[in-house]
């Protein structure tokens, strides 16, 4: 039985992206679908080569000329980080002939993977980072004529109805969204994500720290988990984890690159005068949270201490996903006055900065647009309203310029 090719997000930007470019690298986390998207872009036209296959890795670090002789575009090459040797090789071949769509790239290690690209492939490539289903991908409902960061809020503010048979809160939240555990509903979460740690400390994570240090790692990645939607704070981690606040920072800048989490910075300019400096880390998959900090059902999440943190982290990554698909410049940001109050995402674009608070709760009242009207008072009509995105069904204004929307919108 073959399984139904879910559409992407990302597609649009990739089908530009190899009009315009003689390459196309897309990397991302591994298992979020790379291979499955490239070979659907690509169709019948573009030879598929995985390097994940021995003998076909051997070829292309003892003989790049061979393989590409073997291997001529337009192809797909699979799993690139495993045989950089080849890019130099690809350079060549595209200053002799720059016509777009040649190559497309597929890489999971992103240090050495972005490293390698950017010395060989600058000015000749296009970099795309595809990050495992968003909801409306799960919820087949991608809206795509919605391109813009500023275009999609304002179609939340004014959407009148929850998407129908969406995912339920529990489900989306304690399942994540790679696509082998939404395709395939039977599949053990413990087992599945247990051997995806493994893998990527394996095959991403050694070799990039020192080996004594993967326990540490692993450790670090746990008590990480547990703190998503919080502010970083390195002195405690290192402390709890027990190594350096350098080699902590290493490790964060390790994950991030990875694209397993996303570090939201303060708003930068002066509103309120804004105490925080510290970014706030957010892991780009809910399910890859519940498995390290031992969630296994969804009551157990609902009702758990980590509820509202899951929700706001499941969240901010939607808008994440969204933007970085259709390459939107939005700057997102959160912001904490000194008197307490916090907007949990800031968007902004151009002249205009658009507020979003998440809430779990199923019913929203006035109080829960605190924040956000003492935002609306301090921006100086740079906020044309804020948003509420919660797990209530009734949508609308719940306060003056502040409008509800159900998540399963996002």
């Amino acid at each position: 039985m073959v399984a139904m090719y879910i559409h992407r997000l990302l597609e649009e930007s990739l089908g530009k992206a190899l009009k315009t470019f003689p390459s196309v690298v897309v990397t991302g986390p591994r298992q979020a679908g790379k291979s499955t998207l490239v070979q659907k872009a690509g169709g019948e036209r573009y030879r598929y080569v995985s390097l994940d296959e021995m003998d076909t890795r051997s070829l292309a670090i003892h003989d790049p000329r061979g393989f590409l002789t073997k291997y001529p575009n337009p192809v797909i090459i699979d799993e690139i980080q495993h045989a950089p040797q080849l890019l130099s090789y690809i350079k060549a071949a595209i200053d002799r002939d720059r016509k777009p769509g040649q190559w497309i790239l597929t890489g999971s290690q992103a240090f050495p993977l972005m490293r390698n690209v950017g010395e060989s492939l600058a000015g000749r490539v296009a970099i795309l980072t595809l990050f495992p289903f968003s909801l409306s991908e799960m919820n087949h409902h991608l809206r795509v004529k919605l391109r813009t960061a500023e275009s999609f809020i304002r179609h939340l503010y004014s959407a009148g109805t929850p998407v129908d048979k969406s995912l339920s809160c529990g489900q989306w939240l304690l399942r994540g969204g790679y696509p082998e555990i939404f395709t395939k509903k039977k599949v053990s979460l413990k087992l599945w994500f247990s051997s995806y740690l493994q893998s990527y400390i394996d095959r991403d994570v050694r070799g990039n720290i020192r080996t004594s240090n993967l326990n540490e790692f692993e450790r670090f990645v746990r008590l990480l988990a547990s703190r998503t939607a919080q502010e970083m704070n390195y002195s405690t981690l290192a402390r709890d984890v027990g190594a350096t606040v350098p080699t902590i920072k290493s490790w964060v800048s390790f994950l991030e690159s990875s694209s397993l989490i996303h570090l939201l910075y303060p708003y930068h300019r002066n509103f309120g005068k804004r105490i925080v400096k510290t970014p706030k880390c957010y892991f780009m998959d809910t399910g890859l949270v519940c498995y390290l900090v031992g969630l296994q059902d969804e009551e157990h999440l609902l009702q758990g201490p980590m509820a509202g943190a899951l929700f706001e982290t499941a969240c901010v990554t939607q808008f994440i996903k969204r933007f970085s698909a259709f390459l939107d410049p939005a700057s997102l940001y959160f912001w904490r006055s000194i008197d307490g109050f916090e907007v949990d995402l800031l968007v902004e674009v151009s002249n205009k900065i658009f507020p979003v608070e998440f809430k779990l709760s199923s019913t929203v009242t006035d109080q829960h647009a605190a924040s956000l009207k003492a935002w609306l008072k301090l921006s100086g009509g740079r906020s044309p309203a804020g948003l509420v995105v919660s797990n209530s069904r009734q949508m609308g204004l719940i306060g003056h310029s502040v409008h509800n929307c159900h998540f399963s919108l996002l």
